[in-house]
């Protein structure tokens, strides 16, 4: 068991490492404390649902329904643009600071709102989960305990990074920080789109 566990929750771990944009927002609203909590677990759970599907077997979607790739991938990458300007433009204005008692700037629905879309509409997520965690898993003996590694690897890196952030809380006092990150985070939404509509 463990020799099929700890693959496949070190695989999690590499394959959601890479700040994409789903990362970018958990960590954006770790640093805000807003809807932490929630964040986390909508990613988690997310990631436990496609990685089920792969191990499960269900990776030959794509091929059964000829236009669900590229649906998926234009609709992600139309959805990347529009938020990646968001941020640019939160960039431009500037004079965010981080105020750890300030308001909410947005609600618990549209919040999970945001975050299912960049997550559900994100093809690598699906060649990443369901396609290549699934084809993996069926490497190795115990399928199960793969499949149980990789959502226990993806719990663990989400909620690490949503309860980590506010370790950064000194450095994002300054609205130049959030300005920098919001920069970042714009380029790494426009990065992702263009790798999707190069495909």
């Amino acid at each position: 068991m463990i020799a099929s566990f700890l693959p496949g929750f070190a695989l999690s771990l590499t394959l959601i490492l890479a700040i994409g944009a789903q990362n970018a927002f958990v960590l954006r609203q770790g640093l805000r404390r807003e809807h932490v909590f929630w964040c986390c677990l909508t990613c988690a759970v997310s990631d436990a649902l496609l990685i089920a599907a792969g191990v499960a077997g269900f990776g030959a979607l794509a091929q059964a329904v000829p236009w669900f790739e590229p649906l998926m991938r234009y609709g992600g990458a139309a959805f990347l643009i529009w938020y990646g300007a968001r941020n640019a433009m939160s960039a431009l204005r500037g004079g965010n600071v981080l105020e750890a008692g300030g308001p909410s700037v947005g609600s618990l629905r549209r919040t999970i709102l945001t975050l299912l879309a960049l997550t559900w509409l994100n093809p690598h997520v699906y060649l990443d989960t369901v396609v290549l965690l699934g084809s993996i898993s069926a490497q190795y003996p115990d399928r199960l305990a793969f499949g149980v590694g990789a959502v226990l690897g993806s719990f663990t890196f989400f909620f690490s990074l949503g309860y980590g952030a506010r370790l950064l809380t000194p450095y994002f006092a300054r609205p130049t920080s959030w300005q920098i990150l919001d920069g970042v985070i714009a380029l790494t939404m426009w990065a992702i789109a263009l790798k999707l509509l190069l495909m």
